[in-house]
């Protein structure tokens, strides 16, 4: 279903259609409002956002997708939320441009080659790599490892294919941060899959 076909059957009370929406989008939602506030309070947060998602509906003026428009109001209930519990979630900073740097720095040369090739992965092709249950295990646990905001902007940027804009927007947060925390999540999964390839996966 398109959003002009889903958005009908939505105002309709269309049923499949809802349960549709909640099953594509509310592990995203949950991934949002963890990044803002933490796990204490996402799952209400994602909750009161599906009532307002419900009633903001026949005003929905799609400018965005709806994709988009769902996450938007997510992250802004948990931003007021996070407001008006006096919490801060850290987002990243200087300090951590002056890690990727370095992290950078260990695999690539000023002129841009690699200091050491990356090992030589055996599959042809990424379906094969895919393919792998063990390698689709590394990926899932490095995932499930990241910090929450790292892992929500990765799965906003390359999963789900939101502009950078988009993202900064949803998660309140600067370009420059966005792009260092997507470098850094990048960074992390990359390194996982070399050493499964080499080997090295523990």
């Amino acid at each position: 279903m398109d959003d002009g076909e889903l958005i009908t059957r939505l105002l309709a009370g269309d049923e499949e259609a809802f349960r549709h929406v909640v099953g594509e989008y509310h592990g995203l939602m949950q991934h949002v409002a963890r990044a803002i506030i933490g796990s204490e309070f996402a799952e209400e947060i994602v909750q009161d956002a599906w009532l307002a998602v419900i009633q903001a509906l026949p005003q929905f003026e799609r400018r965005a997708s709806l994709k988009t428009w769902i996450l938007q109001i997510v992250g802004n209930l948990a931003k007021t939320r996070l407001r008006r519990e006096r919490r801060s979630v850290a987002v990243g900073d200087a300090a951590d441009i002056e890690l990727v740097a370095a992290a950078a720095g260990q695999m690539f040369q000023p002129d841009g080659h690699w200091v050491e090739p990356p090992g030589h992965w055996h599959q042809d092709t990424p379906e094969l790599m895919l393919a792998s249950e063990q390698l689709r295990a590394v990926i899932d646990c490095t995932l499930v490892a990241l910090p929450e905001v790292q892992r929500t902007v990765l799965t906003l940027r390359d999963v789900e294919g939101l502009e950078m804009d988009e993202i900064c927007n949803i998660l309140e947060l600067s370009e420059s941060n966005s792009r260092v925390l997507l470098h850094r999540a990048r960074l992390r999964l990359w390194q996982a899959i070399d050493q499964f390839q080499r080997g090295e996966a523990g």
